[in-house]
This record gives C-alpha cells, structure tokens and sequence, in this order.
C-alpha cells in the first residue's frame, strides 16, 4: 500500500533521514487525534487537581466529605 494515496503512511516523498533512517511528517489524522487525546488528557488532570488538590495540598485529609451526601449516616442509623 506505500504510496498508494489512502492515507496509510507510505511513501510521500519527503522527509527528514537521519543515519539511514527516515522520518516522515505524520498523517492529519495522526496529529488531529494526538491534540484530540491531549486535550482529554489536561481536561482530566485539571479536574482531579480540582476534586483532590486540596487533599494532596495537605489542606484535607481524604477521609473528609467532598461537600455531598450529608446526613446520609443519620437516615441510615434512623432505619434501624
């Protein structure tokens, strides 16, 4: 399939060789889904830096309540 025009890598003629070895700029697809994958990644990373930093910051301890579900130990021992 090298140089056959489908978008799978081939031969496109150009090129950086370095000791024998040539490195062929990447498809569209390739770098659209590297940024795409990037993003998600720094998304996420902001997000638990978000929900965790104060823990990791020593500004709370992880056994703490993130601010929800309070009062679900009092309904709980109420049913008993």
């Amino acid at each position: 399939m090298a140089g056959s025009g489908h978008g799978h890598g081939g031969d496109h003629g150009h090129g950086l060789t370095y000791n024998g070895f040539t490195m062929h700029p990447p498809n569209k697809w390739h770098a659209r889904t590297g940024k795409f994958m990037c993003a998600v990644m720094w998304f996420w990373i902001l997000y638990r830096a978000k929900e965790d930093g104060p823990v990791l910051l020593g500004m709370r301890h992880p056994w703490e309540s993130h601010g929800h579900g309070h009062g679900h130990e009092h309904a709980h021992e109420e049913k008993h």
